[in-house]
């Protein structure tokens, strides 16, 4: 499917849930879908808004807004810690959900965004747009989220219908129909343009995808070089992009610190890492995945970042090699006498747990011994939250997380 196909006869249909976060929120308690909610680090004193309800957007909340400036602005809100694993839960509720209509689905990580290539399954599950209608009935009544979908020829085409009807709706793109949708449009719209490129947009006065549109290659050469192809097409609503399914080498688990003072304490940075491992290594476990390599991204007060990995050939997701690997990946990153703002920890290169059994049974020993502390940990997390135990250095304050 695709690959037959011409750019214009494909049949790509967007869901959205907007503000995700939130309205899975909002689905495990339904009193919380009468204030206003902000989604934010609780105990982290320069904690950043993560996601904010349609109610605070538009008093004036945004994401990465500190969390003190949004609680003044919207003084009525409700404030949640994020839920990392509860949101790809969600996310995975959904994906399901899709898979019934097509097999190529493509989706981001815990931000309620999926697309769904339908194209040529028509005498399978009748019209894409009746495919759309039906996919938001069954989330409604299964997953109780209320999902945007619009239908296009394209990601780029659906993706900017999206951004019209956003927080509610659907919207659909005939095809040959693109270019006269996108002319009357602000640029703002296009997904991929950097703040560079909108401001050069905006001193050539180039308000509208249209007056983009009306521009050559060679003309649109001179201020933007290489990226002048991008733009000729994307203003045209020309757009190849093939929907990919998700690939487990390509996922990562990723948490972050900010820290309440910039902070260049050799013992609380080290916790802090502990404590981020702690969660990384949690989430494998749950996922029953390893990680062949660990990245630390340092931030620095005066806005300067180093980013350091350590691999790990076989793969692991045990907290103390975990810790081994991050300890490393930091001290070769924090080479500065500047304070640190956050920390990040990312895993990637995931792959599964062999499922490979032991020929004998194991012998008692340090690894055996290892697993049985971390399976009690995790036991503990599972039923009180990551909160109440840590191993060694690890630091028991909150994180922001996403897998």
């Amino acid at each position: 499917m695709g690959g037959g196909f011409r750019a214009r006869e494909r049949a790509v249909l967007h869901f959205n849930v907007a503000d995700f976060a939130v309205a899975v929120e909002r689905v495990e308690d339904c009193r919380l879908r009468q204030r206003p909610l902000l989604i934010a680090p609780l105990q982290a004193a320069r904690a950043v808004v993560y996601d904010m309800s349609e109610e605070a957007y538009r008093e004036g909340v945004r994401k990465g807004m500190p969390l003190r400036q949004a609680t003044r602005i919207c003084r009525g809100a409700a404030v949640l810690p994020p839920r990392a694993g509860l949101y790809h839960k969600a996310m995975q509720a959904f994906y399901k959900e899709l898979q019934g209509y097509s097999p190529l689905i493509e989706c981001g990580q815990a931000d309620g965004h999926f697309f769904a290539d339908v194209t040529g399954t028509h005498r399978l599950h009748g019209p894409a747009p009746d495919i759309g209608w039906r996919v938001r009935r069954q989330a409604r009544a299964g997953l109780g989220v209320n999902p945007i979908w619009t239908l296009g020829t394209s990601k780029l085409v659906a993706k900017v219908a999206s951004r019209l009807v956003k927080p509610v709706g659907e919207y659909i793109v005939n095809p040959g129909e693109e270019a006269a949708f996108l002319a009357p449009l602000p640029v703002t719209v296009l997904p991929g343009l950097t703040g560079r490129e909108l401001e050069q947009l905006r001193d050539f006065r180039l308000a509208t995808i249209g007056s983009l549109a009306g521009l050559s290659r060679q003309q649109l050469m001179v201020p933007f070089g290489s990226r002048c192809d991008y733009l000729h097409d994307i203003s045209r609503g020309i757009d190849d992009t093939v929907i990919c399914r998700p690939n487990v080498a390509s996922q990562t688990i990723d948490f972050e610190h900010t820290f309440a003072g910039d902070s260049n304490d050799q013992e609380e940075v080290e916790g802090v890492v502990a404590a981020l491992v702690g969660r990384a290594g949690s989430s494998l476990r749950g996922r029953r995945q390893v990680t062949r390599r660990v990245g630390i991204w340092l931030r620095y007060s005066d806005g300067g970042h180093v980013i350091r990995q350590a691999p790990c050939r076989g793969g692991t997701a045990g907290d103390f090699h975990l810790q081994k690997l991050a300890m490393d990946a930091l001290h070769r990153a924090w080479t500065r006498r500047t304070r640190i703002r956050s920390c990040r920890l990312v895993c990637d290169r995931l792959q599964r747990q062999s499922p490979q059994l032991l020929l004998f049974s194991e012998p008692e020993g340090r690894e055996l011994r290892e697993k049985r502390v971390l399976a009690a940990m995790d036991a503990l997390r599972g039923r009180f939250g990551h909160a109440v135990i840590g191993a060694g250095k690890q630091s028991l304050g909150d994180v922001v997380g996403c897998v």
